[in-house]
C-alpha cells in the first residue's frame, strides 16, 4: 500500500481526507502528537520515520480571528517550509505534495464573482497574509518538488468546529434557540461540502498536475440570509437575527465566489453537493450525538 502523510490528520478536513484515502486503498499516516511543526528537527525526524510517497499538507492555523498573529506566520509559513526542507534534505522521492492555501488571499476584489486563479491577491487579514506568504515561498520550490498549491474557498460539513459560521448557525437551530447573534450579516460565500473537498485533494494528489495553483470551489454563491432560510426550512421554525457589534469585523470580505474551470480541467471533478443537503446532514448528526 502506498503511504500518504496527511498533516493535520486529526483536524476537520484531515479526518475526511483520511476516509477518502483509505477508501481508495492508501495507507494513511499523520505526524505524531509530539511533533512540533514549527521545529524543523522535529518535523525532519517524523518524515524520516514515516517515509511517505505522498504528502497532503493541511496543518495550519485556519481561524481568521486567531488571537496570536505571530503564530499564524510561524505555523502557516515556517511550518510549511520545515516540511519542504525536511523532504529535500532527506532526499525522499515524493510523488506529489499537495499544499493547502486559502481563497482568503483574494481579499475583497472589485469583481467578487467567478474569481479565477489569475486574480491579483489582496489579503485583508493576517491569516490571509500568512497563506499568501506561504504560497510565494512554496513557489520557489516548484523546480525541486512535485507540488500543487490549493486555494479552497469556504466549505463545511460534519465535524467542523462550532466557532465557524455554518456550524454555529446549525447548532442554534439544533438547540431550538429563538435568537442568534452574528457579526457581519451582509456576506456571501462559495460553499462546498468537506467530503467533496476531500475527494479533490485525493484526485489532485493522483493527477499529473505539478507546479500549479488551483481553486477548490463549487462556483455557487450563498448569502448568510439564504443559509439561515435553508436552516429554517430544515428545522421547521424561524429565528431572529441580532447583530452583535463585538462580532463585527471592520475588514470583512463581503463576497467570495470562485471559478473552478481550472480544477475541472486538471481532475475532471468539482464540488457539487448542494449546501442544503450538507446543512441537513450537520443538523441531523449533531441532533443524534446529543
Amino acid at each position: 500500500m502506498k503511504t500518504v502523510l496527511v498533516t493535520g490528520l486529526s483536524g476537520f478536513t484531515g479526518k475526511h481526507v483520511e476516509t477518502e484515502l483509505k477508501d481508495s486503498g492508501y495507507n494513511v499516516v499523520g505526524l505524531s502528537s509530539e511533533c512540533d511543526i514549527t521545529d524543523k528537527q522535529s518535523v525532519k525526524l517524523e518524515i524520516e520515520r514515516l517515509s511517505p510517497e505522498y504528502v497532503i499538507h493541511l496543518a495550519a492555523l485556519s481561524f481568521v480571528q486567531h488571537s496570536d498573529q505571530k503564530a499564524l506566520y510561524d505555523v502557516n509559513v515556517f511550518g510549511t517550509l520545515n516540511i519542504l526542507e525536511a523532504i529535500n534534505e532527506l532526499v525522499i522521492p515524493i510523488k506529489k505534495l499537495v499544499i493547502a492555501s486559502s481563497a482568503n488571499i483574494y481579499g475583497n476584489p472589485e469583481n467578487a464573482i467567478n474569481i479565477g486563479e489569475q486574480q491579483s491577491p489582496s489579503p485583508v487579514n493576517h491569516y490571509a497574509m500568512s497563506k499568501l506568504a506561504m504560497e510565494y515561498m512554496v513557489r520557489t520550490w516548484f523546480d525541486r518538488l512535485p507540488i500543487v498549491i490549493t486555494r479552497p474557498f469556504n466549505y463545511t460539513g460534519i465535524g467542523q468546529a462550532e466557532h465557524f459560521i455554518v456550524p454555529k448557525i446549525v447548532k442554534h437551530f439544533r438547540d431550538g434557540k429563538k435568537i442568534i447573534q452574528l457579526g457581519n450579516t451582509d456576506v456571501s460565500r462559495d460553499f462546498s461540502d468537506v467530503t467533496d473537498v476531500a475527494k479533490v485533494y485525493v484526485k489532485l494528489m493522483e493527477s499529473g498536475a505539478v507546479s500549479e495553483t488551483v481553486n477548490i470551489c463549487s462556483g455557487s454563491l450563498y448569502s448568510l440570509e439564504s443559509i439561515i432560510k435553508a436552516m429554517e426550512d430544515i428545522a421547521g421554525y424561524s429565528i431572529s437575527v441580532e447583530v452583535n457589534p463585538e462580532f463585527v469585523r471592520t475588514n470583512e470580505i463581503k463576497a467570495l465566489n470562485g471559478d473552478n474551470t481550472k480544477l475541472q480541467s486538471l481532475i475532471g471533478f468539482t464540488p457539487s453537493k448542494p449546501l442544503k443537503e450538507t446543512l441537513k446532514e450537520i443538523f441531523l448528526n449533531n441532533e443524534s450525538s446529543n
